[in-house]
């Protein structure tokens, strides 16, 4: 998983080599004739991705995004009218039937698909109109790491060329090297904090909330530990009966419109007790973890789980366990 992960910069730059013709034909149709409805289709954390996508799509474009329940046609059979709609796909493997499934289903009924898949040779790239490769290569590692970054590249390469905004295709094109840099991060307070947790919240807002979904779900997958996401706009209500003296909250404040949110919800979990882990960039004097930054804010989240997924390895390691073998997981998961 730690190489893997720390291999993430050089993928990405083959990723940003190839296939850019595309993703500019597709946001070119796109812009001619823009979707009536948008769906994401995707479980774990290629979901997770998926949510960084949508978000990016709605604050940039306008357009409203919802993620599919798959249930709906996998095991519904809901008269879903989809002509003229979108369905993007992500997954790493593309086997999946209840990924698989869908896309087949939208696009039988009229509407444009789009596959950003791993394995060019799946299921999945074979269902879709629009199968853009992640080019991540072979991950052996159960839990996923460079894909979920080419995922996430791939997220915004689709908005970025749907909106035509060459300033934020330039901010992608020096994501390698900003990876780089993130890969490097000394998070070794963290590992010291969380190796004898047995709970966590993870929490982020805006694009960074896509963030604390997948970081939490590494937690649990690479070192058993009860990890759970949230919102900073939502901790409040229910999970705040949760907080008591000690526990743990690893707190995602990234670049962008909530980041003074966070801040302050960072200093409200401290006065009640709570063992707070701040990740935040070098200008955020109270934090406990220098988040890396890209080009852009909405970029952020791409090489901040770069350094979360460093930290996380080495965090399992400090836990006594396997990360490239969770208990009771296999790497590619098949639901209907």
């Amino acid at each position: 998983m730690l190489k893997e992960a720390r291999s993430a910069a050089d993928y990405v730059a083959v990723q940003l080599s190839r296939d850019q013709a595309r993703y500019a034909e597709l946001g070119r149709q796109l812009r001619a004739a823009p979707p009536a409805n948008i769906v994401t289709v995707a479980r774990g954390s290629s979901d997770h991705a998926a949510a960084y996508c949508a978000y990016l799509v709605m604050a940039r474009l306008g357009r409203i995004v919802a993620s599919l329940p798959m249930s709906l046609v996998t095991l519904n059979q809901a008269p879903l009218i989809v002509r003229d709609a979108l369905a993007i796909a992500i997954s790493q493997s593309g086997q999946s039937p209840d990924v698989v499934e869908p896309v087949r289903y939208f696009r039988a009924g009229g509407a444009r698909t789009v596959a950003l898949v791993n394995h060019e040779d799946s299921p999945l790239a074979e269902a879709a109109e629009w199968s853009i490769p992640l080019h991540a290569g072979i991950e052996s590692s159960v839990a996923a790491t460079k894909s979920f970054i080419a995922s996430l590249v791939a997220g915004a390469l689709l908005t970025g060329h749907w909106q035509d905004d060459a300033a934020f295709l330039a901010a992608i094109a020096q994501l390698p090297d900003a990876l780089r840099i993130a890969a490097e991060c000394d998070w070794s307070s963290a590992v010291q904090a969380l190796a004898p947790a047995d709970r966590l919240m993870v929490v982020g807002r805006g694009t960074g909330f896509a963030l604390a979904l997948e970081a939490a779900l590494k937690c649990k997958e690479t070192c058993a530990i009860q990890a759970e996401a949230f919102s900073g706009a939502e901790i409040k209500h229910g999970p705040m009966a949760l907080i008591e003296e000690g526990y743990p909250l690893l707190m995602f404040a990234t670049r962008g419109p909530s980041q003074a949110g966070m801040l302050a919800l960072a200093e409200e979990m401290r006065q009640r007790g709570a063992r707070v882990l701040l990740a935040a960039p070098e200008d955020v004097q109270q934090r406990d973890l220098t988040l890396p930054m890209a080009a852009t804010p909405d970029l952020d989240p791409i090489v901040a789980i770069q350094a979360f997924y460093v930290m996380a390895a080495q965090l399992s390691v400090a836990r006594g366990m396997d990360a490239d073998q969770p208990r009771h997981l296999n790497k590619v998961t098949r639901t209907s």
